[in-house]
């Protein structure tokens, strides 16, 4: 296992890569992740460069789509940081952004905090512990130059490919009653539409959140109440470019969109 001084040296690389916009190849042998354990001990550390209260998580690879753009066999959890967060219908950066793509998702607020236990949670559980529904978009990047390479350690090390994060309002819709799975959003960029499906999220959006709850509960973290959860992309990784506005229609659910200078 990385010792401390191993996991802060590959955080602080990673980091000072975010910041600066630029790529690493790989991290030195030495201080690189070799499991997902060791991968989730760097991101952890990673959210202690910030300064303000975690904003939620995110979750990777939750489509098979998404799985094939980063060559993983499953879905990974990663951090959103408070300071990556785009206002709707605000302007992301395209700044050292070398995915260029934008994913159109459901994203969940907790209403009380669902700390570890020995059991995992049941979907149902982990709903009734949920706030509000909300639309959102993610605009994933990695800090490695090949993300397909790096694989699943590495990535979860660099925060599950977190990179910039806008939600929506939170929906007036009874959402609990509606079959989330068949939830076709329609997304419209540069003049063209193309339809999202919710059974692209790990086949349902909210067992994409129950397999969160669970992936934290695992790792020994309480996901707590106030903290969103984006479970995934319900369309394969749109491709972006600047001066692109990347809008979202979630029909009774909401709308959410994003502008990129």
């Amino acid at each position: 296992m990385l010792d401390d001084n191993q996991i802060a040296a590959a955080a602080k690389i990673l980091n000072a890569h975010w910041r600066a916009g630029t790529k690493l190849g790989a991290l030195d042998a030495a201080i690189r992740p070799r499991d997902r354990a060791e991968g989730y001990a760097v991101q952890a550390a990673l959210e202690k460069t910030s300064r303000e209260k975690l904003f939620g998580w995110k979750i990777a690879a939750t489509s098979t789509a998404g799985q094939k753009h980063i060559n993983v066999a499953g879905p990974l959890a990663g951090r959103i940081l408070a300071e990556t967060v785009i206002a709707d219908g605000g302007t992301a950066s395209m700044a050292g952004n070398e995915m260029r793509v934008g994913e159109p998702e459901f994203c969940f607020r907790m209403a009380r905090d669902l700390p570890p236990r020995a059991t995992p949670y049941s979907v149902q559980e982990v709903l009734d512990a949920v706030a509000t529904l909300h639309p959102a978009i993610e605009i994933p990047d990695s800090r490695f130059a090949d993300f397909t390479a790096a694989g699943e350690a590495q990535l979860i090390a660099d925060n599950a490919c977190a990179h910039l994060f806008v939600l929506g309002p939170a929906t007036s819709a009874d959402w609990r009653a509606m079959d989330l799975v068949e939830e076709r959003p329609t997304i419209t960029l540069r003049g063209e539409r193309t339809i999202g499906h919710g059974k692209n999220v790990l086949g349902d959006p909210r067992v994409a959140l129950a397999w969160c709850a669970n992936e934290l509960r695992g790792l020994g973290l309480t996901l707590r109440a106030g903290e969103v959860v984006t479970t995934g992309t319900c369309h394969p990784p749109l491709p972006i470019a600047a001066g692109d506005t990347f809008a979202v229609d979630f029909g009774v659910l909401g709308k959410v969109s994003v502008k990129f200078g």
